[in-house]
């Protein structure tokens, strides 16, 4: 619906012309099915005209395409008010306030009903939300609807159109740092929320928003310190406990988190967010079976709390009942499931019919789960594709050659890269187990740098990167690589190594040889079909957007594959690739090649790496506790009916590996 049409339809609707107005929305979807703006206008017209069911219809339409769109659940609850089904509306108005908190009429209606319900406790915490939006300048509440819509940049231009008049407005600066959340631009959402609480320390919500920009920049230490001055304050706040838990995990201390979760519990017995929780802190040090009790007992307080079954599925090593299938199916067909329970119950039933030799029926709920994905997604395959190209562009021999001698010696770092479910957490298992080498996590430093370099002066300016690298001098290299190694040293122990296995890292590898020219580099390599099909039928956390679809998968994979080739020509004898097949079918030879390439003595621990006992949180992290396992290479094979799109895509690049 172009804005023209916008604002002909929004008069008529002042104007009470809601026929009208109808007229011009049924030709807008007659020309666009899928319209998020014309089907809830369509709704709301439908519903002044007292048509409700109707507008349900439409509504329905609007609720498949973006589920999570606050202003439609809220309509859906205005209906469901006026049918007389005041439990149904409650439920929608609740879910709209979750998706939208800027929605006054969704937080007014829900503190009604809750008041007719004779829950007037429930009702009076409810009020607070609901005055702070009612307190809170015009310009603000619509900068919050932007960002529930993702319309980030225009949410970003009201902020400091209104901070421009009111500097230190703290709600301002709060929103405006989660637009930078949202980006992933944290240095600038730190600063402003840091700010902030200069100006209102007792601010609690100001606080929880900064130990979450803390906890993004890896910065878990002075996390931990914010989130003890919430839990020393309100002790009995169970979300601050929670809050408390999570940072104790993050800081390694696992039996201080249990101790919390199990006091949580105590306090609300059966919560099924708590319960997975406490799984998470099981799985992560390795108690398996306790594990897979907790995230049962989540399951079993609801059946509907997806991310516990997904928890389940995701140790790769649990089998799911036919009473646990039927469970879940039974949730699929319930239209009040939220949408990322939604998610996480088709990737389940995918694992769990895989599990039993169902195949098409598994890749019929690994296909629905990457599609709802995918809708939410800003995903763009040709655009990413360009990112490369400008890679390649930057990095010519002669701007490596102008650039020889910068950069900070270290050679502590190794960079494990490389596309998701290649095996790059078996190969930092591997190394882990070395004395030399400390394993670490996935660090976001490199990405960090990445996203500061990218922009101008807005959060949503210009992409800079990598163009700006050609203005940058060698001492410039120098700081960043300095910066690195000492904000990765809280991750590290004693030994003279470390492994930083972010798998993205590979498309900034000129970037890291500028800054750390002595770091070395592993790229993690897998078999196209089996490597983009592995990613399909696993739910990411973030940041592995390509995996949604499996043309977008292929063309990735064929990106990737191309850069790696330009960085092994500009960057000769300082990667090493390690095929996955390779490394199963000869194991020793292979672990030896990659310690050789690192400068370390063979250790017999690396070919016992599932022994090594340390805290692995990727989704491998269960596989990589057991010996070398050879049965999964060929797994995409039980799917290659439904891989036609993926073949297509790889193209010549598959064609390679079959030749």
């Amino acid at each position: 619906m172009n804005q023209q049409d916008k604002i002909q339809i929004e008069q008529l609707m002042r104007d009470k012309l809601f026929d009208e107005a109808l007229i011009v929305l049924a030709s807008a979807l007659e020309k666009q099915p899928d319209d998020i703006d014309a089907l809830y206008y369509s709704a709301v017209c439908l519903r002044y005209l007292n048509r409700l069911d109707e507008a349900l219809v439409q509504l329905n339409v609007l609720r498949k395409i973006a589920p999570s769109y606050g202003r439609g659940l809220q309509e859906e609850g205005h209906i469901y008010r006026a049918k007389g089904n005041l439990k149904q509306a409650l439920h929608l108005y609740t879910r709209a306030t979750h998706a939208n908190p800027s929605l006054q009429g969704s937080w007014r209606r829900q503190i009604e009903i809750l008041l007719k319900q004779g829950r007037e406790a429930e009702a009076i915490r409810l009020k607070p939300h609901l005055e702070r939006v009612l307190q809170m300048p015009q310009p603000l509440v619509a900068a919050m609807d932007y960002i529930a819509q993702g319309k980030l940049s225009n949410a970003e231009d009201l902020c400091r159109e209104f901070l421009k008049q009111r500097p230190h407005h703290v709600e301002a600066m709060r929103l405006l740092a989660e637009v930078g959340m949202k980006l992933n631009i944290l240095h600038d959402a730190e600063f402003l929320l840091e700010s902030a609480l200069k100006l209102e320390p007792d601010n609690d919500l100001l606080r929880v928003d900064y130990i979450e920009a803390l906890r993004k920049r890896q910065k878990i230490e002075a996390a931990h310190a914010e989130v003890m001055t919430l839990y020393k304050a309100k002790p009995d706040n169970v979300h601050f406990e929670s809050l408390y838990a999570v940072l104790c995990m993050q800081m390694g201390d696992y039996d201080k988190a249990l101790e919390l979760f199990d006091s949580i519990l105590a306090k609300i017995p059966g919560d099924p967010v708590t319960l997975t929780s406490k799984g998470h802190a099981l799985k992560t040090c390795g108690n398996t079976a306790e594990a897979v009790a907790s995230y049962r007992d989540a399951t079993q307080s609801s059946s509907a709390y997806g991310e516990a079954w997904h928890s389940l599925a995701n140790l790769k090593t649990v089998k799911f009942s036919d009473a646990d299938i039927g469970k879940m199916l039974a949730q699929l067909e319930s239209d009040d499931l939220k949408f990322m329970d939604r998610v996480y119950i088709n990737f389940t039933l995918g694992k769990a019919f895989e599990d039993a030799k169902k195949f098409d029926q598994a890749f019929s709920h690994y296909a629905a789960g990457n599609k709802a994905k995918k809708a939410q997604s800003r995903y763009s395959a040709e655009q990413m594709t360009e990112e490369f190209e400008q890679q390649k562009q930057v990095f010519t021999e002669q701007f490596v050659n102008d650039k020889k001698g910068s950069g900070y010696s270290a050679a502590d770092p190794i960079f494990v890269v490389g596309l998701p479910r290649a095996g790059s957490t078996l190969l930092e298992q591997i190394l882990s187990s070395h004395s030399q080498v400390d394993g670490t996590l996935e660090l976001p430093n490199v990405l960090a740098l990445v996203n500061d370099l990218r922009r101008g002066g807005n959060m949503t300016g210009d992409n800079l990167y990598p163009s700006i690298l050609n203005s940058l001098d060698t001492d410039k290299y120098t700081e960043f690589g300095e910066a690195y190694i000492g904000d990765t040293q809280i991750h590290r122990q004693d030994a003279p190594f470390f492994i930083d296995k972010m798998p993205n890292n590979f498309r900034h590898i000129g970037l890291i040889k500028l800054m750390l020219p002595n770091a070395k580099i592993i790229d993690a390599r897998r078999h196209p079909m089996g490597c983009c099909f592995s990613g399909f039928k696993q739910l990411f956390a973030e940041g592995q957007a390509f995996s949604y679809d499996l043309s977008d998968a292929g063309q990735y994979y064929r990106d990737y594959q191309s850069l790696m080739d330009t960085w092994q020509s500009i960057f000769p004898d300082q990667i090493l690739h390690v095929q996955y097949e390779d490394v199963v079918n000869d194991f020793e030879a292979q672990v030896r090649r990659i310690l050789d390439y690192c400068g370390l003595p063979f250790e017999e621990a690396c070919l016992s790496f599932y022994k090594t006992e340390r805290a692995v949180r990727t989704p491998s992290s269960e596989q990589v506790r057991q010996p070398i396992y050879r049965g999964g290479i060929d797994q995409w094979k039980n799917f290659e009916a439904h891989l036609a799109p993926l073949k297509e895509s790889l193209g010549s690049v598959l064609d390679d590996y079959l030749s």
